[in-house]
């Protein structure tokens, strides 16, 4: 959080989430200047959940000793679903208290006028991968953020693919399984999330819990704990066979998944990033996980698509969201120039 030689302009980025935001000051070249977590305080509203951000930003300027004028533009980044060029919320799941609320313009008037610049968190986090992560030196990327759901971000050549209807991206909810699929919370049924996203995890876990199964995850559950991703991770990890099947066929629809997106857009990369990675890159599961997507991947695509494209996890965590949004106010005035 104190890079050297920082180098204007600056920027903020906003990525706001259901239970936190993250603001960030960076500079042109995507260091990140200065941090601030907050609270989005869903319950209380829309002008609470701002009142934090407007705080959050304060404290961010003042950490690295700047002032809103030395800031160029303001990127936000928000969870679907959304108006990308109306620059408002539509009605986002997890933030049901902003339904319809005009962001962009918002904080663009409470600043005075300052260019800002709205952009769905998926696709916020693939531009951060894009422009100094680990697609930093490919030309067209394929971004799946694991968590809860599944998010995606797909950018070509700079241009990240938003949709006609700002809906563009949303392979969560492609289609793997055509007959008696899985009920998927957008009310969709056998779509990718409900299969290899967190929460359908765990209702598999559960159920095969239920059905009888052998598992650390009962002692787990007897002694209190709550049954999560993290939990499953963590069985997984102390070789439990249950644990181990469960992760390895979310792997393998990320596969299905991956392939059909491969087909389509023929990527220089597809990155894995989000809190349900089991470990992630450099642990022995988060390691397998990986392994079980690209051997699927190799038994369905194309020959030379499969031997040419680089499928990695992501390297900027969770900072990949305002460095991303960031970024994308950064590309606007670029564009503007």
């Amino acid at each position: 959080m104190n890079p050297t030689k920082p180098q204007e302009p600056y920027f903020v980025g906003i990525d706001i989430g259901g239970t936190n935001v993250k603001v960030g000051i960076v500079d042109d070249a995507g260091q990140t200047l200065a941090f601030c977590k907050t609270s989005t305080d869903v319950p209380s509203g829309v002008e609470a959940g701002l009142k934090n951000i407007y705080q959050a930003i304060d404290d961010a300027l003042a950490d690295c000793r700047l002032t809103m004028d030395d800031i160029k533009a303001i990127g936000i980044a928000t969870p679907g679903t959304m108006d990308i060029p109306g620059g408002k919320l539509v009605d986002p799941p997890n933030l049901p208290t902003w339904k319809g609320f005009p962001i962009r313009q918002t904080v663009c008037d409470h600043y005075g006028g300052k260019q800002t610049i709205y952009q769905n968190d998926a696709n916020a986090a693939a531009y951060g991968e894009y422009w100094i992560g680990g697609a930093r030196e490919a030309h067209s990327l394929v971004f799946w953020t694991l968590g809860t759901g599944i998010g995606c971000g797909i950018i070509i050549d700079e241009m990240i693919i938003e949709g006609r209807h700002s809906h563009g991206g949303e392979c969560g909810h492609i289609v793997i399984q055509m007959d008696d699929g899985r009920l998927c919370d957008s009310g969709q049924y056998g779509t990718l999330e409900a299969y290899a996203g967190g929460t359908s995890l765990v209702k598999r876990c559960q159920e095969q819990l239920d059905a009888g199964r052998e598992s650390v995850l009962n002692d787990m559950l007897q002694q209190g704990q709550e049954l999560t991703p993290l939990l499953i991770s963590e069985a997984g990890e102390q070789n439990d066979e249950l644990a181990t099947e469960l992760i390895m066929e979310s792997a393998r629809c990320l596969g299905v998944g991956t392939t059909n997106l491969m087909h389509t857009i023929d990527p220089d990369m597809v990155l894995f990033g989000g809190a349900v990675t089991f470990g992630g890159k450099g642990t022995a599961q988060g390691d397998r996980f990986l392994q079980r997507i690209r051997e699927e991947v190799q038994q369905r695509a194309f020959s030379v698509p499969y031997e040419n494209t680089i499928i990695d996890y992501a390297e900027l965590g969770a900072d990949a969201g305002y460095i991303g949004v960031a970024g994308c106010a950064r590309l606007a005035c670029l564009k503007a120039e």
